[in-house]
């Protein structure tokens, strides 16, 4: 049960942290609510779409450098950034209640944490304690970077006009990159041969330093998404 509560607890509390975050113009709780259940619905898509094309194209990243950059690019992070991606345009990001910039990366966030909530209970009760200690603070906290990141530009898009589909694959485009990233030195310290040559620590370093800037980039995207609502929220009576 322990076991549990510790594999639910990080995406929960990173959930209810942007809620609170979201304190100018606050989203409906039930468009929150079905974001994560998206969110876990992603997971599920996501797996589906890697199980076949790890199959398909017969893909096995300790083999060689070049598979584990097929691995982490164009087959993981695309197909879970994708599937995530896919909920929240077609869900929240229609929503008359999308009505600010920093919604874009409230609803990425719920979405991407019912999705890292369902992975993390699979690694966790397969793994133990000191995977689920590991996951509560990188991993799910890399996939809501991810999401931050591309969130930053879905809310962005919302409001651009002839850009918004610029914006829109530019969302999904970084939130790849900075996920294949963390992922590709991951898979990496599976492969024999850069082993040779790599110490574990390093790639491992490599791999917290994407993890570092994904964050950094993160923080700079609420900040300035956050101060764009609130300027939006004190000019609103003037309108009125």
């Amino acid at each position: 049960m322990l076991l549990l509560a510790l594999a639910i607890a990080p995406g929960l509390a990173i959930s209810i942290y942007f809620f609170l975050k979201d304190q100018y113009n606050r989203e409906p709780r039930r468009h929150l609510l079905i974001s994560f259940l998206l969110g876990i619905c992603s997971a599920l898509l996501a797996v589906l779409a890697e199980t076949f094309l790890i199959d398909y194209f017969h893909i096995e990243p300790k083999s060689s450098i070049v598979s584990a950059l097929i691995m982490a690019y164009p087959i993981v992070a695309l197909a879970e950034e994708w599937s995530k991606y896919i909920m929240v345009r077609l869900y929240a990001f229609p929503k008359p209640e999308f009505d600010e910039p920093f919604d874009g990366i409230v609803y990425s966030v719920m979405v991407s944490m019912g999705f890292a909530t369902v992975e993390n209970i699979a690694y966790v009760m397969q793994t133990g304690y000191g995977t689920a200690i590991m996951r509560m603070f990188l991993s799910v906290p890399a996939h809501a970077s991810f999401a931050i990141i591309m969130g930053y530009y879905l809310g962005k898009a919302k409001f651009a006009g002839k850009r918004r589909t610029i914006l829109l694959m530019t969302g999904l485009f970084w939130a790849v990159f900075w996920h294949g990233t963390y992922d590709l030195f991951l898979f990496l310290q599976e492969n024999e041969m850069v082993r040779l040559f790599v110490s574990d620590g390093l790639l491992f370093a490599g791999a917290l330093c994407s993890f570092l800037l994904a964050i950094r980039l993160s923080s700079i995207a609420i900040r300035e998404h956050v101060q764009l609502s609130e300027k939006m929220h004190k000019e609103k009576p003037e309108q009125g």
